[in-house]
């Protein structure tokens, strides 16, 4: 269509016209009507071909969710709009082990079935590509464990936490980084019992004995970084440069546990990063602490992160909030789009401990490069790290070392410029390792760092001290 209108132009252009009083015929192209087809079953990540799904990209999901602690029971809805990517007459969500009652569109009946830990929900009517869309989905039931992560039941509550997936376990969810949302939590819960997620806190109702939390993030967020944490906390609700911090604490730790100590130093770590990464990215702060031996880890859930005691059994732990709230920069607002680039996440956390312990007068970053150099197993690349190994040292440490290598080989002002440049391009987006690559060229001046990165992510020999 596009090409007949311009040689229609180019002829009025070179003195050609149409007879006077007759008007040029009508130029028509034949449509034909859309083919429907149901959305991929998966999102297309090659080291979990499972995870997420195709066919239509969510904007936001809110939760209107009830917990029942005695006997771990949840029931509630959840409101997804999306925006179809494809005509289409039917799509997946990712739901694991809780059942559905009701599916509507635009407030019509949909069909839906379990299959295993997918939704799968058919339309009254196609949905057209483009087109804007609204699911509810009605379901309860006692939520459970997904791969490493999920929902984990406690004596006076529990929780929803867990990397590289976790949401599909308590809210029906396209579950994969590449396709952020926005995120709302309404969570009842009996009076005296505290609900904690990610975001902004909004007002609190009580009513008949339950208590209603709410939460908001206005930023797209990636799904395994949201979580709701419910039980017996003592909530410490302040704010930071104007903004919402709220930290919470098990009253089953001491009111002055090293915990709390280094969890009260989130602020100042943040401000700190600030000044390396440019300016903070969330609009609430904060961080919670979970006293159950079955986490070993702590997660960087937006704007707010979970810390297991496990952290803080040595002492005060400043260095592994720098790392999670590092990860507000890299990791959250700026998400991987594919798991094989997650050491794009942890490189550059693990390269902030090191400025923290740098800035706090301990080991330098150089010093800290340097012991990691000298006895590093070699032989697993971080760039290709393969399912089993994204959490592996050599993500974390070697992605940490390809950090400081990096800055020594474009130096100081490129590489502090580039760390500042790439999350504000990428800002509530996502990104991959070749983004990056041509990032860190154009801070170096157009610099060709092919080699560099080849030898530091992809080879598996000891690469030349920079």
């Amino acid at each position: 269509m596009r090409r007949l209108v311009v040689a229609a132009a180019a002829l009025l252009l070179i003195g050609g016209c149409t007879p006077a009083g007759k008007p040029p015929p009508p130029v028509s192209s034949p449509t034909s009507p859309p083919t429907f087809a149901k959305g991929a079953e998966g999102i297309g990540d090659p080291y979990f071909p499972a995870y997420g799904n195709g066919g239509y990209d969510v904007a936001g999901y809110d939760l209107k969710l009830r917990y029942e602690p005695a006997g771990g029971r949840l029931s509630g809805s959840a409101t997804i709009t999306a925006t179809a990517t494809q005509d289409l007459s039917g799509f997946n969500l990712d739901l694991a082990g809780l059942e559905v009652s009701r599916v509507t569109i635009d407030g019509a009946a949909a069909k839906h079935a379990a299959d295993g830990a997918e939704l799968v929900v058919t339309p009254a009517r196609g949905i057209a590509r483009t087109a804007r869309f609204t699911a509810v989905v009605d379901y309860a039931g006692t939520p459970g464990g997904v791969g490493d992560g999920g929902w984990l039941r406690t004596q006076d509550g529990g929780f929803a936490l867990g990397q590289p997936e976790s949401a599909s376990a308590w809210f029906p969810v396209n579950d994969h980084p590449a396709d952020k949302a926005t995120f709302r939590l309404a969570m009842t819960v009996p009076d005296g019992v505290e609900a904690i997620s990610v975001g902004v806190p909004g007002e609190r109702s009580s009513a008949a004995g339950w208590t209603t939390w709410t939460w908001s993030e206005a930023a797209p967020l990636a799904s395994y970084l949201s979580f709701v944490a419910i039980g017996q906390y003592r909530v410490e609700a302040t704010t930071h440069n104007g903004r919402p911090m709220v930290i919470a604490i098990p009253e089953s730790m001491p009111a002055g546990s090293d915990a709390a100590r280094s969890l009260a130093r989130t602020g100042e770590i943040a401000d700190f990063l600030a000044t390396r990464f440019g300016p903070y990215p969330f609009e609430a702060y904060g961080g919670v602490v979970l006293d159950d031996d079955r986490v070993g880890y702590a997660l960087e859930t937006q704007a707010r992160p979970v810390y297991g005691k496990t952290f803080f059994s040595g002492g005060e732990n400043s260095g592994v909030v720098a790392h999670e709230l590092a990860h507000q920069w890299f990791g959250d607002s700026v998400a991987l789009e594919r798991w094989e680039d997650i050491w794009l996440n942890e490189g550059f956390a693990t390269y902030a401990e090191w400025l923290w312990s740098e800035h706090e007068g301990r080991a330098s970053a150089q010093a800290l490069f340097d012991r990691r150099y000298a006895g590093f197993n070699w032989a697993e690349p971080p760039g290709r790290p393969g399912p089993k190994g994204i959490f592996g040292t050599a993500v974390y440490e070697r992605g940490g070392m390809t950090v400081h290598a990096l800055r020594r080989t474009i130096g100081d002002p490129a590489f502090f410029g580039l760390l500042k440049s790439w999350p504000a391009e990428h800002k509530d987006g996502n990104a991959t390792t070749a983004d990056f690559i041509a990032a860190a060229e154009k801070a170096a001046g157009g610099k060709d760092l092919e080699k560099f990165f080849q030898d530091w992510l992809y080879g598996t020999a000891q690469p030349s001290r920079p």
